[in-house]
């Protein structure tokens, strides 16, 4: 797969340098999403990720799940309003 073919999240949750990436599936049950974390970090000139968290990113790192969370729980609510997904 070429990067211009490469999948990307359907929507991110940042705040400060955590962020979560929400993916969709969809599988024959119906639409799920699954989700991933990470920490943004400046290496020189060039930024880069890791999914290492220390005890002062966890906080945020709730947070960000917590709107996460939030977001999937109303794309279920929309989805089910039409009938496209089973949580």
């Amino acid at each position: 797969m070429s990067k211009a073919e490469k999948v990307k999240p359907v929507h991110q949750v940042r705040l400060g340098a955590v962020k979560a990436a929400i993916w969709r599936n969809d599988t024959e049950k119906g639409v799920r999403f699954n989700t991933t974390f990470a920490r943004i970090y400046k290496d020189g000139d060039d930024w880069k990720s890791t999914e290492s968290f220390g005890r002062d990113d966890l906080l945020l790192v709730a947070k960000v799940a917590d709107l996460t969370h939030s977001w999937i729980h109303e794309q279920g609510r929309s989805d089910r309003d039409e009938g496209d997904v089973e949580h």
